[in-house]
């Protein structure tokens, strides 16, 4: 299953940003939060994680979603590389506070998502 390849990846992305904070957080001595103000880099790590969280569950859905209704392997494999892409930019563009970073992995982000969300109407509507 395809889905579970990307869905396995992007829980080691997650992971690795997860990473980030803990490190963040023993360096600032920080328990909780993200520092208000005090650690920029636990606030930009908090965001590139918290970030991921609200995008990967419904791209994984939505993937899950098309490789049920009998999408094409090549498009769900396709959307799934760009997504993960997008992903890994844009958490690596919070982290190295870079704005050209961000736009790039929200574009790469977000098209993937929009795309699958038709192409899983699409199938439904002429399946």
């Amino acid at each position: 299953m395809t889905t579970s390849f990307f869905a396995s990846v992007l829980a080691l992305w997650l992971c690795w940003l997860s990473i980030q904070v803990i490190k963040a957080r023993r360096r600032h001595q920080i328990g909780y939060g993200d520092g208000e103000g005090k650690a920029k880099d636990l606030q930009l790590a908090c965001s590139a994680q918290s970030n991921a969280v609200n995008y990967i569950p419904i791209a994984l859905i939505l993937l899950f979603l098309l490789e049920e209704n009998g999408g094409a392997n090549w498009l769900i494999v396709l959307a799934g590389l760009v997504f993960t892409s997008g992903r890994v930019i844009h958490g690596r563009g919070i982290l190295a506070d870079s704005l050209k970073g961000r736009v790039l992995g929200m574009q790469l982000t977000l098209w993937p998502i929009i795309a699958l969300a038709v192409l899983n109407l699409l199938y439904l509507i002429l399946g």
